[in-house]
């Protein structure tokens, strides 16, 4: 009973934390927008007679309304786009970096150095996550030229998140910005899976986002028995 309990218990606690991050996304992202696109809004309201501030407004309000669009449908992906469907991180990777490719001149590129190993769903998922809010922070906000994602199946998981933008200021790569979530949300899912996640930043070089995940802990184990009937196959 004891077990059972506990195994209950640690299911709530996911849905609890899956709840917070998507509260902690809405609020960075999508409803700002909103917000914004109201006040784009109200001024035009305040001067209905000027036709030329009202265009300009209506012009503005079109640009908020996409971008509101994109991030809202970015949202709906990293739950859609669930790395459980499939065991293949690369796979999903791709397509987050193709979506990447649609908003800008961006070029994207993606290695693999190793075989894929079966890793749990939870696990899978957490790093997918954590790789996705760095390549989409990268889209948004770097201005590079280039980013490139590299995924290793070494004795531990490794993914890094490059680009060659702008930077970043380095104390907020460390602790995040104030009244914004997503790199705290980073940090914690990498708590989570027991990985040490780093981020660092220069004008020059842009920014690299590098998370390791022991091996023991991302990896699943052959089955025992599943791999005594292969041999003797």
């Amino acid at each position: 009973m004891l077990q059972i309990a506990a195994g209950i218990n640690a299911r709530f606690d996911e849905r609890l934390n899956e709840r917070t991050r998507l509260a902690r996304e809405l609020h960075d992202t999508f409803l700002q927008t909103i917000q914004g696109s109201k006040m784009v809004a109200d001024d035009a309201l305040d001067n209905p007679n000027d036709p030329v501030r009202m265009h300009r407004a209506l012009e503005r309000l079109s640009g908020w309304l996409a971008q509101a669009s994109e991030e809202g449908r970015a949202a709906l992906s990293s739950l859609r786009t669930s790395t459980t469907q499939r065991n293949d991180l690369a796979e999903a990777f791709q397509r987050a970096g193709e979506e990447c490719l649609l908003n800008g001149s961006m070029t994207f590129g993606l290695s693999v150095e190793g075989t894929a190993k079966d890793m749990h769903p939870i696990i899978r998922d957490e790093v997918y996550r954590i790789g996705y809010e760095a390549i989409r922070n990268a889209c948004a906000h770097s201005d590079a030229s280039r980013l490139d994602v590299e995924l290793s199946y070494a004795p531990d998981l490794g993914l890094r998140v490059r680009d060659n933008g702008k930077g970043i200021n380095p104390i907020i790569a460390a602790t995040g910005k104030e009244g914004h979530f997503g790199l705290k949300g980073m940090q914690e899912r990498a708590t989570r899976v027991r990985g040490h996640l780093t981020i660092t930043s220069a004008g020059k070089t842009g920014t690299k986002v590098e998370l390791i995940v022991p091996g023991k802990i991302a990896f699943r184990e052959p089955n025992p028995i599943r791999r005594a009937r292969i041999r003797q196959g």
